[in-house]
């Protein structure tokens, strides 16, 4: 084994001398591209140095020359594409003047069609605005003609009662009235006529009257004297019992209206009761009451229609009301 060990030792030391050689080999190789960079770096500065003003201000405007070329190709192609353009938005205002451009047929036809339908719309509501004015028309009518009965039935209750009192007035006066009224108009008489009997007989004279036994000299003037006695008759009059006026056949009920609500015959009627709403010579009929003012109440009929009342003709017993 020592004796096969021995021979490789040089062998190595010749593989160490080998790479040392390559190393130093290497070393010189890069020293010299090294220097070949220096060289043209050198050249590089001398060509840059050698350069003068003249070959500058040539190159300047030989490229200012070229920015003037560019600039006006630039400005023509600038003006054609604004005529293209114009010439474009000229052919299209054409066509939508003439109606044959696409972008305008469209939002037209769209345009007729919503217009078609608000003009039905409008027929309708108009339709319905006529409806219910002409509601609102009869409504108001019908309100009209039966306040004008309420009232022309209060005129003539009231002159009723202004005529008996006027009548009662008359009769009273009529029982206190002076009963020797007549007399004196009766006298009056008798003297105008002795008078003119006297006037045709000149030949007669006027007597003396006697008077004898005990007697009663009035200093009074004939008119004071019968307006005491009228006084003495009213006075008697009033001590007596006055005339009891006779009790009317027309039937009264209590019914009036108080913030927004409606007493009658002691029951409460308030806005969306439900009532049966009777009238003389005619069939009972349900409502709903829709609104109470001071002296008026609004139904709502089953069949839609609206009745107006007053408070004077529920008083009356024109309408009678009633809870369902």
């Amino acid at each position: 084994m020592e004796v096969e060990g021995e021979p490789e030792v040089p062998e190595a030391n010749g593989v160490l001398d080998e790479e040392r050689e390559r190393e130093g080999g290497e070393g010189e190789e890069t020293a010299e591209e090294s220097g070949e960079d220096r060289e043209t770096e050198n050249n590089r500065n001398s060509y840059l140095s050698e350069m003068d003003d003249e070959d500058c201000e040539r190159r300047r405007l030989e490229c200012l020359h070229e920015m003037s070329d560019l600039e006006k190709q630039f400005l023509e192609l600038k003006d054609k594409l604004f005529r293209e353009r114009l010439s474009q938005v000229k052919m299209k205002l054409d066509e939508v003047i003439a109606g044959r451009a696409a972008e305008y047929k469209e939002p037209l036809a769209v345009l007729h069609k919503n217009m078609q339908l608000r003009t039905e719309v409008a027929g309708v509501y108009k339709e319905l605005c006529l409806q219910v004015i002409k509601h609102k028309y009869e409504c108001e009518i019908q309100g009209a003609r039966q306040h004008l009965e309420s009232e022309r039935s209060l005129l003539l209750d009231t002159m009723k009662t202004e005529l008996l009192d006027k009548i009662h007035r008359l009769e009273e006066d009529w029982q206190s009235r002076d009963i020797s009224s007549e007399w004196w108009s009766d006298e009056g008489r008798g003297k105008k006529y002795k008078k003119r009997s006297h006037s045709m007989r000149p030949e007669r004279r006027k007597k003396a009257a006697l008077v004898s036994g005990p007697y009663i000299v009035y200093m009074l003037r004939d008119i004071d004297i019968l307006e005491d006695w009228t006084a003495i008759k009213k006075a008697k009059a009033a001590l007596l019992p006055p005339l009891k006026k006779k009790p009317e056949s027309k039937q009264q009920y209590c019914a009036r209206c108080q913030g927004g609500v409606l007493y009658y015959e002691g029951e409460r009627f308030c806005k969306g009761n439900t009532i049966l709403l009777n009238i003389k010579e005619d069939a009972t009929s349900q409502a709903v009451i829709t609104a109470v003012s001071t002296g008026e109440v609004w139904l709502r009929r089953t069949d839609g229609s609206k009745t107006k009342i007053y408070v004077s003709q529920l008083q009356k017993g024109k309408y009678t009301i009633s809870k369902v």
